[in-house]
């Protein structure tokens, strides 16, 4: 660990105070950081139990409520009925309602039944039935109580799941690889490296007061399934010409307002290197980060500022205490969809299956229907992706049509599932996030069963991310095309980003000056320009490709 009280031989401070505990920068600079030094969020687990949960929503303060049990994946959820032109104008306790969203991390998309089963029964006991799959791989539960949350708890970790940090200013859910150990084409299975990170780190004093939030991915897939390019911390694998396979070391990538792409730092990292690297990473954030102003709060920044060679020097010389090897990159990923979406043989003879719900939207009596289809199969294993869908592993030759027809039956698609269906995905929107614009889980459904009812015989790969607000939760900037929710004159629409991408086409979104869709007009104007792009691509021509060529006036 660095001695956070002494300056470093290697970087000075930034040129105002930015409250980088590397340099004795402790004063707390804004609201958010005086209250977590106040108290760690993890200590608010206790009041929970004890206090609030017995005395009711009204005894929770504000710091607590607004704060800390975001370290334990709770936020207060949106008031119903409140229209999206008032989101800016209203104070928190205006928007909020009495009941929370819960955020159960899976770290590496992992669920084995028993867990299935349970977060199933929370959500029909406690949550009203709601249950959605996340794009980090996460499952969340509207409608809690907070009278209801020590038991929920108890029933999580009673199988091996957890809240602890899923929200707040800390190390969240790591993502991984869904056919991590099975795929019969995966260069390295990541799965020890995170269960390793998540035993060590998670819940550590240490590591429980970072800057803002820090987002981990790790994946031995050739596919690059994780989004490896917009995390704080990526390890990707690869295949090195002497040392064997490995990771490629990625820092510093994030959206939101204002999206940076992930930077290689050149390094390779053997598959036991990493929980040590990743809490290097980690703790150059904790220390180094900058904490006066929330907006600037994320590694990317430091980064900018750093760039890679001086980031790379920091972590070996005062975190690891030697160098690391230089490594190759990872070769291009190949070609089509990467969501996992469909009947894949496995390495050991078996196979896996994936299937899409629509925009992760599930449910818990769909979860207890999955659950029952997953046992008939003889399997234990479900996965979640990056892309809010599902995968089961595990299933024998002989059980794979039963179990295919069982998902169809549920709304699950896997041999049917449109390249719409596979490439959409939602946020929260403002359902029930306080931050949100617009309506977003619905229309977005809508907006599938509109295209495939339009283009059904449209299979080219596309990716279509709805958000409600302008925080990035559903990627909008490195999709096809990328749905950003804001206000039409009187009518919910969306601001269009275009030609965004990850592996192949990894880069930013196209944004058209004045173009505001209202989402009345969203079908016609997604079906235009998808007609205009299979029109005009070259074979082979990816949309992304052709959205960065094509004249502005077709992508009206």
């Amino acid at each position: 660990m660095a001695q956070t009280t002494s300056r470093s031989p290697v970087v000075p401070p930034a040129k105002r105070p930015e409250g980088q505990w590397a340099f004795d920068q402790r004063e707390p600079l804004n609201a958010n950081e005086a209250l977590k030094q106040q108290d760690d969020g993890l200590n608010v687990r206790r009041r929970i139990e004890t206090v609030y949960a017995r005395e009711g929503f009204a005894s929770i303060p504000g710091d607590d409520l607004r704060g800390r049990m975001r370290w334990w994946g709770l936020y207060t959820q949106r008031r119903p009925g409140i229209d999206g032109g008032r989101t800016a104008t209203l104070e928190p306790h205006e928007l909020e309602d009495e009941y929370f969203m819960l955020r159960v991390r899976c770290d590496g998309g992992t669920l084995n039944l028993r867990q299935l089963r349970t977060i199933a029964g929370v959500s029909q006991e406690f949550g009203r039935g709601t249950a959605d799959i996340t794009d980090r791989q996460n499952i969340q539960l509207h409608w809690i109580r907070i009278e209801d949350v020590p038991e929920i708890w108890r029933r999580l970790e009673s199988v091996g799941l957890s809240t602890q940090e899923a929200c707040g200013d800390v190390p969240r859910v790591i993502i991984g690889s869904p056919v991590a150990g099975v795929a019969a084409d995966e260069i390295i299975d990541g799965t020890p490296a995170i269960e390793a990170i998540r035993d060590r780190y998670i819940g550590d004093p240490a590591y429980s007061n970072l800057p803002r939030k820090f987002k981990t991915a790790i994946s031995g897939s050739p596919h690059q399934d994780v989004a490896h390019e917009i995390n704080d911390v990526a390890f990707v694998g690869v295949a090195h010409p002497e040392l064997g396979p490995g990771f490629d070391l990625w820092v510093g990538g994030a959206l939101s307002t204002n999206p940076m792409l992930g930077k290689r730092l050149g390094a390779f990292v053997t598959l036991e290197q990493v929980p040590e690297v990743w809490s290097g990473v980690v703790g150059i954030f904790r220390d180094y980060g900058y904490r006066r102003l929330r907006t600037r709060a994320r590694l990317k920044f430091l980064l900018a500022d750093w760039g890679t060679e001086v980031f790379r020097q920091v972590l070996e010389t005062e975190y690891l205490g030697r160098a690391l090897p230089d490594g190759p990159e990872p070769p291009p990923p190949p070609t089509g969809s990467r969501d996992h979406v469909g009947v894949h043989p496995q390495k050991d003879g078996r196979f896996y299956v994936g299937a899409a719900p629509a925009v992760g939207r599930v449910s818990g009596p769909v979860l207890t229907a999955l659950a029952d289809l997953v046992e008939e199969a003889g399997s234990d294993r479900v996965q979640l992706t990056t892309e809010q869908k599902l995968v089961v592993l595990d299933v024998d030759a002989p059980r794979v049509d039963a179990l295919v027809d069982g998902l169809e039956s549920l709304g699950l698609r896997v041999r049917t599932a449109s390249t719409f269906r596979r490439g959409t995905m939602a946020c929260t929107g403002i359902e029930f996030c306080k931050l949100a614009i617009v309506e977003t889980k619905g229309r977005a459904t809508a907006l599938v069963g509109e295209l495939e009812r339009r283009l059904p015989t449209f299979d080219q790969p596309i990716t279509i991310n709805v958000n409600g607000c302008p925080n990035s939760c559903a990627r909008i900037q490195t999709a096809d095309i990328g749905l950003k929710g804001v206000l039409a004159g009187d009518e919910e629409g969306y601001q269009v980003h275009l030609g965004g991408g990850l592996g192949l086409t990894s880069g930013l979104g196209r944004t058209l000056r004045g173009l505001r869709v209202p989402s009345s007009e969203l079908p016609d104007y997604v079906e235009r320009v998808t007609r205009r792009f299979d029109e005009q691509r070259q074979p082979g021509e990816l949309f992304a490709q052709w959205a960065h060529r094509a004249d502005e006036a077709d992508l009206r």
